[in-house]
């Protein structure tokens, strides 16, 4: 009885843990998407920004009650959302305060998009990985989180690639390259950099809500 006591009691905790957060993390979202879409200065790259933070926010709803993640991942997510959603308000070559910062000759805001891209990903594939044991293993575990991330930075350069084969126009704005010669692998170099931050830093962080949550389900 009193083992089952202490399982309600995880299974209570993570819910009023869990729940009141599904509330503030919405209300986040829908506010900053709602500002990042008044009067953007490219409505072209606004749509192009921004639509992967709704195709998330989609995502996450509908599997919230099947597959529900660790308050750390999403977290994570709706930071990485936000900044999504302002570099689509600016264009990330336009975003204030990254103009020229840390002596810099361009805005290096997209950089800081793209070591959110490896450092928010690796978290939600390694929550994946471990929950359906897909891989057994924690250094196979870790090559596999950063093989993720690496292959999920290049689709999304040539999604970039992509845009700019339909519109130079709008390829201008949403690649942000500046002129940068070597924008393309630098990309890919700060996400692969943010995934190894991420597993480095918050690793038993993310195993202890990991356990919280799973035993709370069970």
């Amino acid at each position: 009885m009193a083992r089952q006591r202490r399982e309600a009691g995880d299974c209570d905790a993570t819910r009023s843990e869990v729940n009141p957060i599904k509330y503030l993390w919405a209300g986040v979202f829908v506010i900053v998407l709602v500002w990042s879409g008044i009067e953007p200065k490219d409505r072209a790259t606004w749509a192009l920004e921004v639509s992967p933070a709704i195709a998330g926010a989609v995502v996450l709803l509908g599997t919230y009650r099947s597959f529900r993640l660790t308050p750390l991942v999403y977290g994570l997510i709706l930071l990485h959302c936000i900044v999504l959603m302002v570099g689509g308000h600016y264009t990330y070559a336009e975003v204030p305060f990254f103009d020229g910062w840390l002596g810099a000759e361009r805005n290096n805001y997209d950089k800081v998009g793209h070591l959110f891209q490896g450092f928010v990903p690796a978290l939600i594939a390694r929550e994946v990985l471990i929950r359906t044991r897909a891989v057994n293993g924690r250094w196979w575990r870790r090559l596999f989180v950063v093989s993720l991330v690496l292959a999920f930075s290049a689709f999304y350069e040539l999604i970039e690639w992509w845009v700019a084969l339909v519109s130079e126009e709008a390829a201008d704005a949403f690649l942000g390259t500046q002129g940068y010669v070597w924008d393309t692998q630098s990309d890919m170099a700060l996400a692969l950099v943010g995934a190894i931050a991420a597993l480095a830093s918050l690793s038993r962080v993310h195993d202890r809500q990991i356990r919280r949550l799973t035993s709370g389900a069970g």
